[in-house]
């Protein structure tokens, strides 16, 4: 007796892959894959990041050069450091950000946007945990200052601060931009742009991040919004909904009672 071939069982996976096991299948299946390859990619290139910067003589000069500058400036200036203190820590804080993308998905569950939840809730936590994975991976040491003003625990490499700011104010920004009058649409991006470079200043502020780990942190947080935000575009597409922009964020049907199509809605085989 012949052995039987295991083709039939890979032939099933590549036709769900490809695009035969129905359209909420595909979005799981992008989202998941979206944020595997984002966490897989950021290693390496983080670590390339970190051996550039230990052996780049002008990008070390510019590390060192802004937070002694900053550092001086925060030691004549203690009441500005607590203004600081407050800002990095509650107002544009790691758990107050995620405290409102929470509040976000679960306001979008009530409306029934499960999918537009799900893309919120993944990439909200697959940027906390690809920001520590590199972080862990690199283990870069935090700026070592006479007289600190602040301490933070942990290694430097990149700015958890400045990563979970873009990728929470990104989750907001695109998921509720359509409930924005387009008038008054400019007014969130500022917010965000105003919280995001704001985190990042506190940190060199404070003298607890490096400027590298800033931009470290805020690149890899778009990289993974970019690559949730693809595979939720894809989503769209498998239903039969035009493609957006970020202007008009990434579900503009969240404005009307069924903001996700009802299974009677979907297409059929094509």
């Amino acid at each position: 007796m012949t052995e039987r071939s295991p083709r039939p069982r890979w032939r099933r996976l590549v036709r769900l892959a490809a695009g035969h096991g129905g359209p909420d299948a595909r979005f799981g299946a992008r989202l998941l894959a979206s944020a595997a390859l984002t966490a897989l990619a950021a290693v390496p290139f983080s670590l390339a990041l970190v051996l550039v910067e230990s052996h780049w003589a002008p990008l070390h000069r510019l590390d060192q050069g802004v937070a002694e500058r900053l550092h001086r400036s925060a030691l004549e200036h203690p009441a500005w450091v607590r203004v600081l203190d407050f800002l990095t820590h509650v107002a544009w804080g790691p758990l107050t950000m995620r405290l409102l993308v929470a509040a976000v998905v679960v306001w979008l569950l009530w409306r029934r946007a499960v999918r537009l939840a799900a893309w919120a809730a993944v990439t909200a936590t697959a940027g906390g945990l690809v920001g520590l994975l590199v972080k862990n991976a690199v283990e870069r040491a935090r700026p070592h200052l006479p007289d600190p003003v602040s301490h933070a625990p942990g290694f430097s490499f990149p700015s958890g601060h400045a990563m979970t700011a873009v990728t929470s104010c990104a989750v907001l920004l695109l998921v509720l931009l359509p409930l924005v009058p387009r008038a008054w649409r400019p007014l969130p991006w500022v917010l965000a742009a105003v919280a995001v470079l704001g985190v990042g200043y506190t940190r060199v502020a404070l003298g607890v991040h490096w400027v590298s780990d800033v931009v470290g942190g805020w690149l890899l947080g778009a990289a993974v919004v970019t690559a949730t935000a693809f595979a939720f575009e894809a989503w769209r597409g498998d239903v039969g909904r035009p493609r957006t922009t970020p202007a008009e964020g990434l579900e503009p049907e969240l404005t009307t009672d069924t903001p996700e199509p009802e299974p009677a809605e979907r297409p059929g085989p094509r």
